[in-house]
């Protein structure tokens, strides 16, 4: 098994969201990564420029931090080729690993639009180690950049950090300081290519909380109307939970609700409706036990909403 830690660079429109590519808002320019064994050693790397297609210049912002000229990235490959030789480099089993939850699904948009998603099908389960890293030493919530990671386990600082193939490295380095019993019990999955149906649905149970993706719906009310997507077991004997409050929402795309298991206690459920790549929607549950004082917090949220939609219809 070889433990893949990449890391990607990405442009956007140099003339602002009017003239964002929909389908392609971070267009790659660099990928870098790190491969490395089952004992957690260093055996090699991976580093290319892209030549961008839909951006014809670097955006002012990213040209400061990433330091790179768009005359460099003229003589890069093409994304295509860049996709086909990094996914043939990272060989017949690997494991993704990253710093932050969006390079696994920027990497899979832009295979997307250039029509070669089949190099990397989906759901992909892969792991956060910016996550891990508040797991092992902070309070599971808290995300820290790269570089205070980096001073935080007083790792050398031998390369400059926000160049793909360096930040790679980083990262591979703050995961080798990581124990494997704080990594492979927190998998992260990235549903860019999300369950289409019912028998492809999500269940995944982790060390405080239980994960749910459901196929998709036709709209958000349908989503909300359908069992599975609403039910609440609890996390740790899988019984079903007595529904406290009722599922309720302040922006139709998160909702919440609280029940009690008769052994362990409350149960906090939220729902995250989001949209597919085709316009339908699907939800992304979480089921976690929480205490009292977080219960009393949902509950005055619930309520603040009450009064407010009651004020407005009287307005």
């Amino acid at each position: 098994m070889n433990y893949i830690v990449f890391d990607l660079e990405w442009n956007q429109s140099p003339s602002g969201k009017r003239h964002t590519n929909a389908r392609l808002p971070f267009e790659i320019i660099e990928i870098g990564a790190v491969k490395l064994n089952e004992d957690m050693e260093i055996v090699d790397n991976f580093q290319t420029l892209i030549k961008p297609k839909v951006y014809n210049w670097i955006h002012d912002s990213i040209h400061d931090v990433i330091h790179v000229d768009y005359k460099d990235l003229a003589k890069g490959i093409p994304f295509t080729r860049a996709a086909e030789e990094f996914m043939d480099w990272c060989g017949e089993e690997w494991i993704f690993f990253t710093w932050g939850n969006q390079d696994v699904m920027e990497l899979q948009r832009n295979m997307n639009y250039y029509g070669i998603l089949s190099l990397l099908p989906g759901p992909v389960t892969y792991y956060d180690v910016q996550k891990l890293f508040s797991i092992r030493y902070e309070d599971r919530k808290t995300r820290r950049s790269l570089e205070f990671a980096i001073d935080y386990l007083g790792i050398e600082k031998t390369l400059g950090f926000h160049r793909a193939l360096a930040d790679a490295y980083y990262t591979a380095q703050v995961l080798t300081k990581i124990e494997p019993s704080w990594i492979f019990p927190n998998s992260s999955i990235d549903v860019y290519q999300n369950p289409k149906r019912k028998r492809d649905e999500i269940h995944i149970s982790y060390p405080t909380y239980d994960k749910y993706v459901s196929r998709e719906f036709v709209n958000k009310e349908k989503v909300m109307k359908d069992r599975e997507v609403t039910s609440t077991r609890c996390p740790l004997c899988g019984c079903p939970a007595k529904r406290k409050i009722r599922w309720f929402t302040n922006n139709s795309k998160n909702y919440y609700s609280v029940s009690v298991c008769a052994e362990h206690g409350y149960v906090k459920g939220k729902v995250r409706i989001r949209k597919s790549e085709d316009e339908n929607f699907y939800a992304v549950k979480t089921i976690k036990l929480i205490g009292t004082e977080e219960v009393e917090e949902i509950r005055q949220k619930r309520e603040s909403l009450r009064l407010k939609r009651k004020m407005k219809r009287q307005n």
